[in-house]
């Protein structure tokens, strides 16, 4: 019985990195075809490519899209990360909410005092507090782990 092939270990790091081409197999720009060195699965260098195909070697946006097996709108979003931030523009960004945005520090300064002058009182309490106060709704379940990183940050 053949043993299952072992995970190619760039592979794996450019997945852990985010930064994994979905489809190494669409590009078919001479250099990722012919040199060693230019690797279609790496998606920062697919993309810096791409874009280093457009400016300097004049090449359509609709055809590098096309050669590096990416989108239009693709090729216009990474450009736009180029030239705000440089090559750390082209990794990716992590997905979703990147904090909480109804629990500010103000908010979470109002619940620890609230709960350090009466320590009876109930998350859901908190929450109708909270909604007067700031007239902001936030989830009692979110309060209680709002004082409990409050009170891991004061240990």
């Amino acid at each position: 019985m053949a043993k299952p092939p072992r995970p190619d270990p760039k592979q794996q790091n450019l997945r852990t990195q985010g930064v994994l081409h979905h489809r190494p197999e669409a590009v078919t720009d001479e250099l990722f075809c012919q040199l060693d060195f230019f690797d279609p699965r790496d998606l920062l260098q697919v993309k810096y490519e791409m874009l280093r195909r457009v400016e300097t070697d004049g090449y359509s946006v609709s055809t590098a899209a096309a050669i590096f097996g990416l989108s239009r709108p693709s090729f216009y979003e990474a450009r736009a990360a180029w030239q705000r931030e440089g090559l750390a523009g082209l990794l990716p960004k992590k997905r979703g909410p990147h904090g909480g945005h109804k629990l500010t520090d103000e908010v979470v300064m109002f619940l620890h005092s609230e709960y350090s002058n009466d320590a009876s009182l109930t998350p859901s309490e908190l929450a109708e507090q909270v909604e007067a106060h700031f007239g902001v709704q936030v989830h009692p379940r979110s309060i209680e782990r709002a004082l409990q990183r409050a009170e891991k940050k004061r240990r």
